[in-house]
């Protein structure tokens, strides 16, 4: 690890904003300094709480977010914030900013906001946002706030990176149809109506509420909590579920187990990334492998059977993943 590195790791360890920064920065970029950043601090990564808030767009995340940070700073509590937007077709960025939605925080040193693009994630987070939240943990942070950009049918991966997932729906929207047709009835600890003051806010509680009587028994009771986060209404009520939830989670063994879970679930999506850079690599070569795509696309050899061959070819394996 070069002087540079080891620096920036400490002053991380520290809680140095700027410091938190330019990790991040290494970590969005790829940058080479990023293993031996992560290897340094893991002994330090598992103390922050981890929340993660999604649902569909419009249903006032990122108020939720502003307001349970004001109330975990009222806590003398330290706050990480992932806010995801979408990806700029144009810089690849965020489209949208963290200045923007939540300038009350941006000065407050217990408080640290990245805005991260999606960058092209199916699941409403990007590939490094996992990472970004072990930097968030290793700075110190009492609490990590991780906002989706807002949830599909597929967009799921955020009960794979936080300990605890808020999903927050809206009244006369079918947004209690919908969270049971996208699976976000499967990864939800907590509901909450926000918005409550609009027309069908009762209606909305009990649907969900009928939905979740028909969920098998478990070590968990899902709560359905209303909201009016413009107006500061439930928040408290929210923050106590919140706080209840991450109790039981360590009482019951459960989050241990969760993080198990986490951890095996970055290996794989890092393996997995690892092996499509190299993929990609190896077709823009000359190789063998790039003869197989240059067949398929010909139509030559259709993807399947060209797919099975590399597979069992042992030296073309060997070959594709050392480069």
């Amino acid at each position: 690890m070069t002087t540079h590195t080891m620096r920036l790791v400490d002053d991380l360890l520290k809680g140095e904003s700027i410091s938190l920064s330019r990790a991040i920065s290494l970590v969005e970029n790829e940058g080479d300094e990023v293993l031996e950043i992560m290897q340094r601090i893991a002994p330090h990564l598992g103390k922050a709480h981890c929340i993660g808030v999604t649902g569909a767009p419009g249903a006032g995340k990122s108020t939720l977010v502003d307001k349970l940070t004001a109330l975990l700073r009222k806590q003398g509590l330290t706050v990480g914030i992932i806010a995801v937007d979408p990806t700029s077709p144009f810089t690849g960025g965020a489209v949208l900013g963290d200045r923007i939605r939540m300038q009350q925080h941006y000065l407050d040193d217990g408080v640290f906001i990245r805005s991260m693009a999606t960058r092209g994630s199916m699941g409403g987070l990007p590939q490094t946002a996992s990472t970004v939240i072990k930097l968030l943990d290793a700075s110190g942070k009492d609490a990590i706030l991780v906002e989706t950009v807002g949830v599909g049918q597929s967009e799921v991966d955020i009960m794979q990176k936080t300990d605890t997932v808020v999903v927050t729906l809206c009244p006369e929207s079918g947004d209690a149809i919908q969270a049971m047709k996208a699976g976000l009835l499967e990864i939800a600890d907590i509901f909450v109506v926000n918005k409550a003051d609009h027309p069908g806010a009762d209606s909305s509680v009990r649907d969900i509420q009928a939905m979740l009587h028909m969920r098998e028994p478990s070590w968990w009771d899902i709560p359905v909590v209303v909201t009016e986060a413009i107006n500061d209404v439930g928040i408290e009520d929210l923050y106590e579920r919140i706080a209840l939830h991450r109790q039981v989670l360590s009482d019951t063994g459960q989050l241990a187990q969760r993080r198990q879970l986490q951890r095996r679930f970055d290996l794989v999506k890092t393996v997995e990334q690892k092996l499509t850079r190299k993929l990609l690599q190896a077709i823009e070569g000359d190789g063998q492998l790039g003869s197989y795509i240059e067949r398929v696309e010909k139509g030559e050899v259709d993807p399947y059977t060209a797919a099975d061959e590399i597979l069992r070819s042992g030296k073309l394996l060997s070959d594709w993943l050392s480069q």
